[in-house]
């Protein structure tokens, strides 16, 4: 069922500070910031020959990024993203394997513009896993 990693995202307090880290000592290509009101947060994304880092800044308090980074000052890898070709089949899958699909369990659309859902980290090894359709 999954496909390709999509991203990897990293949770920063300073997505301006972050992206320049980012560009100017990796020498990597970074977009520019999106916000995503749907999600709470502003997002880059930095562009790897293989798959993508997104950097993720809180947009307002009440953002889930803004909850993370009072746990974590500093940041830190929030989820891993994984592609599927079928977004409603993989939550139908994944809450049949009993795995908690958070939010209402309706996919929203990303930051890409795709439906995407995300998992439950104790259902996946501690981890948050987000399902991105293709």
């Amino acid at each position: 069922m999954i496909g390709r990693l999509n991203h990897v995202a990293i949770a920063v307090p300073d997505l301006a500070a972050a992206t320049a880290r980012y560009r100017d000592a990796l020498g990597a290509r970074v977009t520019a910031p999106q916000a995503l009101a749907e999600h709470g947060v502003t997002v880059v994304f930095v562009e790897l020959p293989n798959t993508k880092v997104e950097l993720l800044e809180p947009l307002g308090e009440a953002s889930p990024i803004a909850r993370f980074l009072e746990k974590n000052p500093e940041g830190g890898v929030h989820h891993i993203c994984y592609e599927v070709e079928d977004i409603i089949a993989a939550r139908d899958q994944m809450k049949a394997m009993g795995a908690r699909v958070l939010g209402d369990g309706e996919p929203r659309i990303g930051a890409h513009g795709k439906p995407v859902i995300f998992l439950h980290p104790k259902d996946f090894c501690g981890a948050l896993t987000e399902l991105e359709q293709v």
